[in-house]
């Protein structure tokens, strides 16, 4: 809890209050709140051949959403981290969905920071623990389909292995990608993205004088399914507005059509779950990608309403 320190505007009282000043350390038999946790780990960013550091993510994210101005809504919580301890990702996994599954379970909407985009699979894995008889649908805003083929989880792999444990488990796989870059694609993970069912949308195809065409993919998406579980790729914003990636985009989806999909899925009664991953504080610029990511975890909160029951 020490990282959630910030400005206090005592003179104009409780209505001047920000995140720092309301976050609460998560415990048993707390209200319904949004439940924040750290996934402090890159070893799928480092086994991707992709440049590492995002395992400091969680504390710069927490450091830039302490200072934001708090509007009344749910409780806010911080449930801590889960580490990548020793390399060994598949602990890791079981232990960040071991600690989502009770905060879902105990009422809370589960907001993890990342972390490489490894997260995913271990977000995942807690979530269909907690609704395993719900139809679960994933949107994935994402320059890369993350479908990748290889001999061991890595941040290229996660839906990959997310579309196998489903049909392991007779459950469907029901996956938007959404900002997809030709560029950073190949013709095997096109292809792959045909072979599982996923549906995606490419990010010349999001610009903002598209906005209307890309919400009515989101809202068809999200009818089609019971819960939602939203993953943000930061590396799908334009470098400009995220250099702070291990692959920042040549092209992107502007933060602004991000934000407002967000805000929807937020407030459509079916988001169980979400996460900001890929943040790498070591080739941040002045703090504009924290700030950047931090706006839209506060966005989200923002805008959220709990599943409907």
């Amino acid at each position: 809890m020490t990282v959630w320190t910030g400005r206090i505007d005592a003179a104009e009282g409780d209505a001047a209050l920000r995140w720092h000043q309301v976050v609460q350390p998560l415990a048993a038999d707390q209200a319904s709140g949004i439940a924040l946790l750290g996934f402090a780990c890159d070893e799928g960013v480092r086994r991707n051949q992709g440049r590492i550091g995002a395992a400091a993510g969680p504390v710069a994210l927490r450091k830039a959403l302490a200072n934001l101005a708090y509007h009344p809504s749910l409780p806010l919580y911080d449930a801590g981290d889960v580490a990548c301890e020793n390399g060994d990702l598949d602990a890791a996994h079981q232990r960040l969905a071991a600690a989502v599954s009770q905060n879902i379970q105990a009422g809370h909407l589960s907001l993890v920071l990342g972390g490489g985009h490894e997260t995913a699979f271990g977000h995942w894995l807690g979530i269909t623990n907690a609704h395993p008889s719900q139809r679960i649908g994933i949107v994935n805003f994402d320059a890369h389909f993350d479908l990748r083929v290889a001999s061991e989880a890595t941040s290229g792999t996660p839906f990959a292995q997310i579309a196998a444990s489903c049909a392991k488990r007779g459950q469907d796989f029901q996956y938007l990608c959404m900002g997809v870059a030709e560029t950073a694609n190949t013709e095997a993970l096109f292809n792959k993205a045909r072979q599982v069912q996923a549906a995606w949308r490419l990010d010349t195809e999001m610009t903002p004088w598209q906005l209307t065409e890309t919400v009515a993919q989101l809202q068809a998406f999200i009818d089609q399914v019971d819960v939602v579980y939203l993953t943000i790729d930061l590396d799908v914003l334009p470098a400009a507005q995220m250099p702070a990636v291990s692959a920042p985009a040549g092209f992107g989806v502007e933060i602004s059509v991000i934000e407002h999909l967000s805000r929807l899925l937020a407030a459509s009664r079916k988001l169980v779950a979400a996460d900001l991953v890929e943040f790498n504080p070591l080739f941040d610029i002045d703090s504009h990608g924290a700030k950047a990511a931090a706006r839209l975890a506060w966005a989200i909160c923002r805008s959220f309403r709990p599943l409907k029951t």
